[in-house]
C-alpha cells in the first residue's frame, strides 16, 4: 500500500472511530398523536441526533392508524398508547408489534363544565368515555374508583357499560372517539378524557379533573415497533434517548405533573 493510500485509510479510520455512533442514510419515521406525544418527540429527536439518530416525526389525530401504518411498514416506530391498548390491537387486528420500551404516563381525568364534583351530577346525567374499548374501560375504571358506578369484578381493564352492575344516579354512559371528548363537553355533564387529548384542549388534569386515575394505574405509555424489527440496535438507541435525562426534565417542566415519566 502506498504512503498516500495508508494515510487515506488512516484518516478514515480515525473519523470512524471519533463518531461515537454512524448516522443512518434513512431518517427512523415515528408516528406519533399530536399534542403532548409529538412535543415530547421534538426532544427525543434532538437528543437522537447527537448520537447521529436521524428521525422523522409523522403526526396522527387518531389512535387507530399509528399501528396501522406502522404495521403495513409506512411507519418505522411509534410513540403514542399504553400497553393494554396495543395488546388490544394485536388481538383484534392480527398485527405484528412489540414494546420495545417504556416512555410516559398520562393519568386519565373526568372532566365537567357544569359540575364541581362528581357527586353533584344529576340523575341521569350523560357521561362521555373513549369509545375504544381499551380506553373505555380505562374511562369506566376511573368512575368507579370516583365512587360513581361500580363494575363487574371480573370485568378488569376490557370492562364495558354492559359489565355496570350498580349505578345509582342512573347516568347515562356515551362512548366517543377519544379526541373528540373534549369538543363534546358542552353537550355531556362529564366526560373521561385521555390527557394527551385534555392538554390541547386546555384542560389540565391537576387544576380542572374533578376525578383523576389512581398513580399505579397500568397504562404506561411505550415505543412499538414491528415484531421482526425488534432487536435493530438503532431502535435500542431510539429508547435510550427518549429515556434520557433531557427529556425527562423537559416533561417535568412542560407538563407539571400532568404527565409522568415511567423511567
Amino acid at each position: 500500500m502506498s504512503v498516500t493510500r495508508r494515510s487515506l485509510a488512516l484518516l478514515a479510520l480515525a473519523a470512524l472511530v471519533a463518531s461515537p455512533a454512524l448516522a443512518q442514510d434513512k431518517p427512523i419515521k415515528v408516528g406519533v398523536t399530536a399534542g403532548p406525544h409529538a412535543e415530547i418527540f421534538e426532544v427525543v429527536k434532538k437528543v437522537a441526533e447527537k448520537d447521529g439518530l436521524k428521525i422523522q416525526i409523522v403526526e396522527f389525530s387518531d389512535y387507530i392508524q399509528p399501528n396501522a401504518a406502522l404495521n403495513a411498514g409506512d411507519l418505522d416506530v411509534n410513540s403514542y398508547q399504553h400497553l393494554p391498548y396495543l395488546e388490544a390491537q394485536i388481538k383484534d387486528r392480527g398485527y405484528k408489534l412489540v414494546n420495545i420500551g417504556y416512555t410516559v404516563n398520562f393519568p386519565m381525568g373526568v372532566y365537567s363544565k357544569k359540575v364541581k364534583q362528581l357527586s353533584d351530577l344529576p340523575a341521569g346525567a350523560r357521561v362521555g368515555i373513549p369509545n375504544d374499548p381499551t380506553n373505555g374501560g380505562r374511562g369506566l375504571l376511573v368512575l368507579e374508583s370516583a365512587g360513581l358506578i361500580k363494575l363487574r369484578k371480573e370485568a378488569g381493564l376490557k370492562a364495558t357499560p354492559l359489565d355496570i352492575i350498580d349505578n345509582p344516579k342512573k347516568v347515562r354512559i356515551v362512548e366517543l372517539d377519544a379526541a373528540q371528548l373534549p369538543r363534546a363537553l358542552d353537550e355531556l355533564d362529564a366526560a373521561a378524557i385521555n390527557t394527551n387529548y385534555a392538554l390541547p384542549a386546555g384542560l389540565s388534569p391537576t387544576r380542572d379533573a374533578i376525578a383523576s386515575e389512581g398513580a399505579k394505574a397500568p397504562y404506561v405509555n411505550i415505543i412499538a415497533v414491528r415484531t421482526q424489527d425488534k432487536d435493530k440496535p438503532e431502535y435500542a438507541r431510539l429508547v435510550k434517548a427518549y429515556q434520557s435525562a433531557e427529556v425527562k426534565a423537559f416533561v417535568e417542566q412542560k407538563y407539571q405533573k400532568a404527565v409522568v415519566t415511567a423511567w
